[in-house]
């Protein structure tokens, strides 16, 4: 069974296992979104990083790259397991058509795979829900884990949309927010600016506090 992946957060630059095929695309009705907990990547239990995940609207756009995985029982399973646990916190996998630039009216693929999560914080707890553009901002500058700095998570997904030809203009507002807490002036275009300074002292924002996965690794997500 060959199988498609759709990659909208870190997986677009860094996608950590063996693939055959990667197309740069879209999907339809789908909004990135900073609103998912992360505890174990790029943040902690106690100070969670935000990083995204889809939200459902009608009309909207979302650009990154689906990947192939094909080869044989082995080769897929050993894929899925390793995005399964790298995607640990989300709650959902959700089939969407995937289509191709220069072709928006038919789907190059039907049935790709895509990690979500419930957006709704009873029955899912990892699940922060919007916030104020100033808030998020600072619990994005603030936060950080095994795999680094959440701010980071940000600044290299605006490179990578920039780098595929599609930016997304809420990544750049929200990264935009984070050097002002930062205090860097600057943008995707000016590498050097890329990376916030190691040395900057914030007050941790933390607007919950949530139990570590008993089977989480720390893998760039």
């Amino acid at each position: 069974m060959v199988f498609w992946v759709f990659g909208y957060g870190s997986l677009v630059w860094n996608p950590g296992f063996e693939f055959d095929e990667k197309v740069i695309g879209f999907v339809k009705d789908y909004k990135r979104v900073f609103d998912l907990a992360c505890i174990d990547h790029r943040g902690t239990p106690e100070h969670p990083a935000r990083t995204c995940t889809l939200e459902q609207e009608e009309g909207a756009v979302c650009w990154g790259a689906a990947y192939c995985v094909r080869g044989g029982p082995e080769k897929e399973k050993a894929a899925m397991a390793y995005l399964e646990r790298r995607e640990c916190e989300y709650d959902q996998k959700t089939l969407v058509d995937f289509f191709k630039e220069g072709e928006p009216e038919q789907p190059l693929l039907t049935g790709v795979i895509v990690f979500t999560s419930t957006p709704d914080r009873i029955s899912n707890k990892y699940y922060l829900g919007p916030a104020q553009l100033e808030d998020m901002a600072r619990q994005i500058a603030t936060a950080f884990g095994p795999c680094g700095n959440n701010r980071d998570y940000l600044f290299l997904l605006e490179k990578a949309m920039f780098d595929i030809g599609h930016e997304d203009d809420y990544v750049i507002e929200l990264a935009n927010e984070v050097r002002k807490v930062l205090g860097v002036v600057g943008g995707v275009l000016k590498e050097k600016k890329l990376s916030a300074p190691t040395d900057v002292s914030l007050k941790p924002f933390s607007p919950l506090k949530l139990t570590a996965l008993p089977e989480a690794i720390a893998m760039d997500s």
